[in-house]
């Protein structure tokens, strides 16, 4: 045996008798944990759909993993007596006890893996992520929090006036040094905030600084808790899916024939679903014309039923057959040319939700009149400061994802509820609560050949600000 190995033995039966210790003290005790843990379960179930497979590491007595109700629920300890305990408070769940650093025993794979408070008290924090990318699939996310070292005394006085369990000698990572680690196993960080600047549970204070004051400027370096998810790195797809354009079309008449001539082949098919909605022009009849002339095309038609382009998006996808979803404006101020750059982007695994860009190259001459331009420049640093990822132009009509992400979109909408008339925002929204890489992807805007832009700037701008401040109560201070 190398001195390594008998200085890692060590290290974890000093661990585990001190957290079986713990766990015993548990029984009648819990200092200002309550607080703290109940404010974890309430970050976490925001993070984690309900009815995933889910792991935790280091469950601890199990409550946080119950708490976010999967289908199927791991979790691994190293402690007996936490796992006892876990096994007789949640008898419905799978509970290990388990080395973390050794997880030959458990077979994955999970949507969602949890380390909370764990790293810092681990031996080889690399050894054990790279463990854990063997339980995980392409769309898996990686969710840990640690404490930050800002806390460090606190947390010491804490400990030593008898409110905090004693901690033993600990990592302190940054989220710097958690991120190269990750990287070094095999895993990309999506997103990293802070949170949680008031551990104990008082009422209207908890919610004051754990909801609004830890998102701003300078309350949010005082935080106590460091949150990152992280994804396993790309590696590209293989097979080549079928591809479902949507074609929202409204008064496009004039644009129909356009978009077969120009629409590309795609993977293994390119399919176009076109919605056709409340037309005052032909453009429904336009449509069946052309379907008519191209009888090899795989096409779809369908007349929308309610109102607005993401209630035609949202008929589109609910129909499309492709594993691959993309929007195409029938306005083709976005080139059909460019779809490829998309596909590529996506397939690739380089993100899971391409947004397209118009703000970038220069447009051509009245494509988007100056004031549209402000308004999407500013829409566009507010949402990339709620969201957390970057988003450059939130209004671009192309948008592309796999069809399985859009119906976890789909699943969890009621939390931003159905008002959004363009569809956009449902789905930036719904990619950004479930943690997906956004990925901005620039195209050149041109200017429309036919038609007016159904967009009214000053409604639908007091619309998307109404907009704004929902998307800050419903996910930046939450």
């Amino acid at each position: 045996m190398t001195g390594n190995d008998r200085g890692f033995l060590n290290y974890q039966q000093i661990r585990k008798a001190h957290w079986n210790e713990i766990a015993r003290k548990m029984d009648s005790w819990s200092g200002w944990s309550q607080g703290y843990h109940k404010r974890l379960k309430e970050i976490y179930r925001f993070w984690v759909p309900p009815d995933q497979r889910i792991l935790e590491v280091g469950c601890g007595r199990g409550d946080l993993l119950t708490a976010l109700a999967p289908s199927r629920g791991v979790g691994i300890d190293f402690s007996p007596e936490m796992i006892f305990r876990a096994t007789r408070l949640h008898p419905r769940f799978e509970w290990h006890e388990t080395d973390v650093h050794n997880l030959q025993d458990i077979q994955g794979p999970f949507d969602v893996i949890i380390l909370s408070d764990l790293i810092d008290d681990l031996w080889d924090v690399q050894k054990v992520f790279e463990q854990l990318g063997r339980l995980c699939h392409p769309r898996t996310r990686l969710i840990l929090n640690t404490y930050s070292r800002v806390w460090e005394l606190p947390l010491f006085i804490a400990e030593k006036i008898g409110v905090a369990k004693p901690r033993l000698t600990q990592n302190w990572l940054t989220v710097e040094d958690i991120s190269g680690i990750l990287s070094l196993a095999g895993f990309e960080v999506i997103r990293s905030w802070q949170d949680i600047l008031w551990p104990f549970n008082t009422p209207g204070l908890s919610s004051l600084c754990n909801k609004f004051l830890v998102r701003l400027w300078p309350f949010r370096f005082l935080a106590m808790t460091n949150f990152i998810v992280a994804r396993p790195l790309p590696h590209g797809v293989k097979d080549r899916p079928l591809v479902s354009v949507i074609v929202p079309a409204r008064n496009e008449s004039g644009n129909i024939g356009r978009i077969f001539d120009e629409a590309p082949q795609l993977g293994a098919g390119t399919e176009l679903v076109f919605v056709e909605g409340h037309s005052h022009d032909d453009t429904y009849a336009t449509i069946e014309r052309e379907m008519a002339a191209r009888p090899s095309f795989n096409v779809q038609l369908h007349r929308q039923t309610g109102e607005g382009k993401g209630d035609a998006v949202r008929l589109g996808f609910s129909r499309a057959k492709g594993d691959v979803l993309m929007i195409l404006d029938a306005d083709l101020t976005v080139s059909p040319q460019d779809l490829p750059r998309f596909y590529e982007a996506l397939i690739s695994g380089q993100g899971e939700f391409i947004n397209g860009v118009r703000l970038v190259y220069p447009m051509e001459q009245q494509a988007m009149r100056f004031f549209n331009f402000l308004g999407n420049k500013f829409f566009s640093l507010a949402f990339s400061w709620l969201l957390g990822q970057p988003v450059k132009d939130t209004l671009c009509g192309t948008k592309v994802m796999y069809k399985q992400d859009y119906e976890l979109i789909a699943a969890n909408r009621t939390y931003f509820g159905n008002f959004d008339p363009f569809g956009d925002y449902d789905l930036i929204f719904g990619a950004a609560k479930l943690g997906m890489k956004i990925v901005d992807l620039p195209i050149r805007y041109r200017a429309r050949t036919y038609g007016e832009t159904n967009i009214h700037r000053f409604r639908h701008g007091w619309l998307l600000l109404r907009m704004v401040v929902f998307a800050a109560r419903r996910i930046k201070f939450t």
